[in-house]
């Protein structure tokens, strides 16, 4: 391989070299040239230290970078145009050379040659970085109205001041009643701001709100955008004033970045289902870090695309012979094709995996091996599955993942149920078993929040709202059909009358810590109603029935209040479903 590359001819390569070593003057201009590059490119780093270390950079993070690409090839360009003019005026290299073996090539005409060369590469350098920079900068745009559309379909966002939607748009009730409501109640709703409201939220049996939008202002889409960018604002603030989590004061232009640029703090938000982005909330290089092992995008890779046709372009000039350069690098070519086998299947898996949105970073899923966990890192070698007691880390090659069977517990789920069994005393009344139940239910939807004080439990309507305080979206996603608690009487046991209380949380992980809060309240109202837990009854029961019973029914009025208060559920009622 070695002897076939070195019979490739170098075209005029060869004459450079033979120029270069001609004369002493043609040295001192092609050294000025280079040192002068290496100038223009240690400026550059300075003045791209230095734009990254600017407010501006935060807020215009595509300009920043487009100025940021751009300076560099300017001031090479005019550099290296600079030093033509004098090569072509005598200046530099005096007088008149030639070049022993090509009397018909003036040695200005090959230097002019070397620089326009130089030119030529700085320009396709300037023109493969520039590209992406206006894609990425489209497809910001892009994601930009997509997030329009989430707000305008959440109807605000948590974060939003003074009602931020109800200032752009107008809700306007539908002209025929929907179905789903009373004549009487739709017309006396729409007699009071608050039941406006309520029909605003409406969902009918099938998910779909009712009514319309008008808008108030000429364009809610630019104004929305100057919302955001005054929310970014008080973000960047509060970073660089201290006012944050941390309490110190962020550094623009740090290395690892501690400050998000407006493009990456748009995508964190994103991620997080558009809660408000606390400064200092993430470590240092979180952004960067959390890309790290994602394989370049069309867009990252076409730079190198670009930049390696120019160079081809450049060696066609100067004469060497491409055919046979690309049939003696042929054979390595397929040589390492087939080393990089495996290597390309998990590639193309992962481009398949994201493309499809099969599982994302984050997402519950149970393998075809049984092995159930959180997907913690996708590669295009393998791929990291976490399992949800940190017990391990499952090791996959990425390819194996398209042709396995995988159940994915969080994609496209909003309403996950927590169910809890318990088994009571033959001789508690069923009725008030579920009435209880039914109270437990209702504790728990109120109460089981998780860390940051939000609900876990869905509900038509969120608590937060009987406070005039915002929702905490637990009562996203939930239609009008949707009615919790739910309790049902299983069977007669042998020990014991079996019931199920059932409620539906927010995801996947939500139901463990739902389902051990309702067992502690569970426990608090059976022992306020003397609710019993039997022991398992196998041969021969020793206890005194009477006795019991005579126990129980001491509370007999105070059960019977709770079905008067709560109802018995569902328990008694026909569904007309089966189950």
């Amino acid at each position: 391989m070695a002897e076939d590359l070195s019979q490739i001819p170098v075209g005029e390569f060869e004459t450079v070299s033979q120029l270069l070593a001609s004369n002493e003057s043609i040295q001192i201009a092609f050294s000025i040239m280079i040192l002068g590059i290496i100038g223009i490119v240690i400026g550059y780093r300075k003045f791209s230290l230095w734009v990254g270390s600017q407010k501006f950079y935060y807020q215009r993070p595509h300009f920043s970078r487009f100025v940021r690409r751009a300076v560099l090839p300017v001031f090479a360009i005019v550099f290296i145009t600079l030093i033509n003019i004098h090569i072509q005026s005598g200046i530099l290299l005096g007088e008149d050379l030639t070049i022993v073996g090509n009397e018909d090539i003036s040695p200005q005409e090959i230097f002019a040659k070397i620089l326009n060369t130089f030119n030529i590469l700085v320009i396709g350098y300037t023109i493969s970085h520039l590209i992406p920079i206006g894609l990425n900068k489209r497809e910001k745009t892009e994601l930009e109205k997509e997030d329009f559309d989430a707000w305008f379909e959440m109807r605000g966002f948590v974060d939003d001041e003074d009602d931020l939607f109800h200032k752009l748009y107008k809700w306007v009730p539908p002209k025929v009643i929907p179905e789903d409501i009373e004549e009487e109640k739709f017309k006396k709703m729409l007699k009071t701001e608050e039941g406006m409201l309520d029909l605003e939220r409406f969902r009918t049996g099938k998910g779909n709100p009712i009514g319309g939008y008008e808008k108030l202002v000429d364009n809610p889409f630019e104004e929305w955008k100057k919302s955001e960018r005054s929310k970014y604002e008080k973000y960047y603030q509060n970073c660089i004033t201290g006012n944050n989590q941390s309490g110190r004061k962020l550094k623009p232009g740090a290395k690892p970045d501690e400050i998000f640029p407006i493009d990456v703090w748009r995508e964190e938000k994103r991620a997080n289902g558009y809660e408000p982005l606390i400064p200092s909330s993430r470590p240092p290089g979180y952004a960067k870090k959390k890309r790290e092992g994602i394989p370049k995008s069309a867009k990252q890779v076409l730079p190198v695309g670009i930049f390696v046709a120019t160079i081809l372009g450049v060696v066609a000039w100067w004469g060497v012979d491409l055919i046979v350069l690309a049939t003696a690098t042929g054979g390595m070519a397929i040589g390492i094709g087939l080393a990089l086998q495996e290597t390309m299947q998990n590639y193309f898996a992962y481009i398949l995996i994201r493309k499809d949105k099969i599982f994302v970073e984050g997402e519950r899923v149970k393998l075809d091996t049984g092995y159930n966990g959180y997907v913690h890192k996708i590669t295009p070698r393998v791929t990291y599955i976490r399992d949800a007691l940190n017990e391990s880390v499952a090791i996959i090659p990425t390819r194996q993942l398209v042709s396995a069977q995988v159940i994915n517990y969080t994609q496209g789920i909003k309403m996950v149920p927590a169910i809890v069994d318990v088994g009571v005393s033959y001789l508690n009344d069923p009725k008030q078993v579920s009435a209880i139940l039914v109270k437990v239910g209702k504790r728990a939807m109120n109460e089981v929040v998780d860390g940051r004080g939000r609900h876990l439990i869905r509900q038509i309507r969120c608590p937060y709202l009987k406070h005039n305080q915002p929702s905490c979206g637990c009562d996203k996603d939930i239609h009008v059909d949707i009615n919790q608690p739910v309790v049902r009487f299983n069977q007669f046991n042998d020990s014991a009358l079996d019931f199920s209380l059932w409620v539906y949380v927010r995801d996947y992980g939500a139901q463990f810590k739902t389902k051990t809060d309702m067992r502690v309240i569970m426990y608090e109202e059976f022992k306020r109603y003397d609710i019993r837990i039997p022991w398992p009854i196998r041969t021969v029961y020793q206890g005194d029935e009477k006795r019991e019973q005579e126990e129980i029914d001491k509370l007999e009025d105070q059960r019977n209040t709770v079905i008067d208060k709560y109802g018995i559920g569902d328990l008694g009622r026909g569904t007309g479903e089966d189950e």
